[in-house]
């Protein structure tokens, strides 16, 4: 039978998403609980590969076994993972359900803040300058009449096209923190930190929106900003269609 293992995490001091040797994943924690808990080594195929210091509000996990998971598994599974790592949900798929191929979107959101804050240091950046929202605003509508983002993607990352449909993209204000809100059919390593660090040059009006569009058509990923860290961006959700539950 096969499960998906909906999880959330805080990133903070792991290696990224996916299992490495010699480093701390969030799949090697998920891994290890699921063995300590149900005595087997269940192999896990995730939805979206998140890179150090990243967090998730929601992401997923898929596997196989030939028994049937008992719903208890779940508080087992919480009472045994690190604070950081939550298992939200697991549920029986169609047996060709696969977590990443056949996600139609992902959203991310990546947090600022403006005024130095302890409280939110390992979730948000410390970013102290004027920056113009209804500039961030026009840069954000103008990437959605594009589709080849080579100039938000990092190198050699072995991808077989760098396109991706975008279908929201915004900035706002919420608790005092600025948003920066992008949901699309696909995204590219580095590509959300690439389009917020290349953005807020624009909204502090270090680039004009007629630059922003250079650098988006130059397909160079030379011409973009990624200086953005790690700590601010989530991953916020990734969604299915109906037909992929069991």
């Amino acid at each position: 039978m096969r499960y998906f293992l909906e999880v959330a995490y805080k990133g903070t001091g792991y290696a990224g998403f996916q299992v490495q040797q010699n480093a701390q994943t969030i799949q090697g924690e998920v891994e290890q609980a699921l063995l300590t808990v149900s005595k087997k080594v269940i192999q896990l195929t995730g939805s979206s590969r998140t890179d150090a210091g990243v967090h998730a509000l929601q992401n997923y996990f898929h596997f196989e076994v030939d028994f049937e998971i008992n719903p208890q598994i779940i508080y087992n599974l919480n009472a045994i993972l690190p604070l950081t790592i939550v298992i939200k949900s697991i549920k029986i798929v169609e047996p060709n359900a696969h977590s990443r191929f056949q996600a139609i979107c992902r959203e991310y959101k990546y947090y600022i803040t403006k005024v130095k804050n302890p409280f939110v240091t390992d979730t948000a950046w410390y970013y102290p300058y004027v920056v113009d929202i209804n500039i961030l605003n026009e840069a954000a509508k103008l990437i959605m009449a594009y589709t080849d983002f080579s100039s938000f993607a990092k190198r050699n990352t072995q991808v077989n096209t760098n396109k991706s449909s975008i279908i929201k993209s915004q900035w706002y204000y919420h608790d005092d923190l600025l948003v920066y809100n992008v949901e699309a059919n696909r995204f590219l390593r580095g590509m959300v930190r690439g389009l917020v660090g290349t953005m807020l040059l624009a909204g502090r009006k270090k680039i004009s929106l007629q630059k922003f569009i250079e650098i988006i058509e130059a397909k160079d990923c030379t011409k973009a900003s990624f200086a953005t860290p790690a700590h601010g961006l989530f991953l916020a959700s990734v969604k299915y269609p109906e037909v992929v539950e069991g």
